[in-house]
């Protein structure tokens, strides 16, 4: 049976028709009427309707970038969209009634995605890092996605690497979202032009337009520029210390890492293994984790969405 997946994001709404094996059937997007809750809500039913129009569909999940309660119903923290204490479930169910409705943080569907269907297949323990803006994350625990007794599991962007450093977002200091992001490897990049050196490159680049930006650093990276490979490889050493950490926790088999960031491939992945070798407690006596990067890209939300969606349904 068919189900739905919805991803929110701040300047776009995706949606998808998704079958039982992942596959995307029909696929629309909309501008997101950030800081509009009831436009948000109005722009999500259409899409449903649209996608489902003339076939059987069990279910309907929505992602969103944002803290969801336990209950998956009450978007109750999402900055980049406005909402405090959003109840989005029952707001769509009154429009859409007879489907099946979850909400979902949209960290936890990508990495449900890929999970199931992307470069996690074949594990029962798996770690996603999202590398964007920020550090999304998402944890899987013996097949089963981790969510806590909140609701808010994973929020790995947050765990604290330096204490007393910079100041993040959630209020709080030395967040690994104020290291091991696409914002941290431009400021990095910017340090190492601004130092010369290996960063000739990127200050000419800077120079020429203006600013740094993720498009000029990944063609930097492409070309194997050592100013740009140092920026990143000083963001793959703080992921893989955060790595570690969450090692030490959760042991995962995998640790899988997206966003824009990941398409760098073994260039990030090969610092991210070599720092959380260095800070893995009882090395040479702890078995190893699998470091990869995630398979679906920009669509693992609607997938992981629409999947978790459809388990829900199933489930009841």
């Amino acid at each position: 049976m068919h189900a739905i997946g919805i991803d929110i994001g701040g300047t776009k709404i995706a949606g998808a028709l998704v079958s039982e094996s992942g596959e995307i059937l029909r696929a629309l997007k909309r501008p997101t009427p950030a800081g509009d809750p009831v436009a948000i809500v109005e722009n999500v039913v259409e899409l449903v309707q649209e996608l489902r129009d003339g076939v059987a569909v069990i279910a309907a999940g929505v992602a969103a970038a944002g803290f969801v309660d336990a209950t998956q119903s009450i978007v109750y923290y999402a900055p980049n969209i406005n909402w405090r204490g959003e109840p989005f479930r029952d707001a769509l169910m009154q429009l859409l009634p007879g489907l099946d409705i979850t909400i979902d943080n949209d960290a936890n569907a990508a990495g449900w995605a890929e999970y199931r269907f992307g470069a996690g297949r074949g594990a029962t323990d798996m770690t996603l890092l999202t590398i964007g803006t920020g550090v999304g994350g998402a944890v899987i625990v013996d097949g089963n996605l981790l969510r806590g007794g909140f609701g808010a599991a994973g929020e790995i962007g947050h765990l604290r690497v330096v204490p007393g450093g910079l100041p993040c977002g959630c209020g709080q200091r030395g967040c690994i979202e104020q290291y091991g992001s696409g914002r941290s490897l431009l400021r990095y990049a910017n340090e190492i032009a601004d130092a010369g050196g290996i960063g000739l490159n990127l200050a000419a680049a800077r120079e020429s337009a203006g600013q740094l930006d993720g498009t000029i650093i990944a063609a930097l990276i492409e070309d194997r520029d050592p100013g740009a490979l140092a920026a990143l490889r000083e963001l793959g050493s703080w992921l893989g210390q955060a790595s570690a950490s969450i090692g030490a926790v959760l042991d995962p088999q995998l640790f899988v890492f997206g966003g824009g960031v990941a398409a760098a491939g073994e260039l990030l992945l090969e610092p991210i293994r070599e720092a959380f070798l260095a800070h893995l407690p009882a090395r040479g006596f702890h078995p190893e984790p699998t470091f990869a990067v995630a398979e679906l890209v920009n669509d693992a939300g609607v997938v992981g969405a629409a999947d978790l969606a459809r388990l829900h349904a199933e489930r009841r």
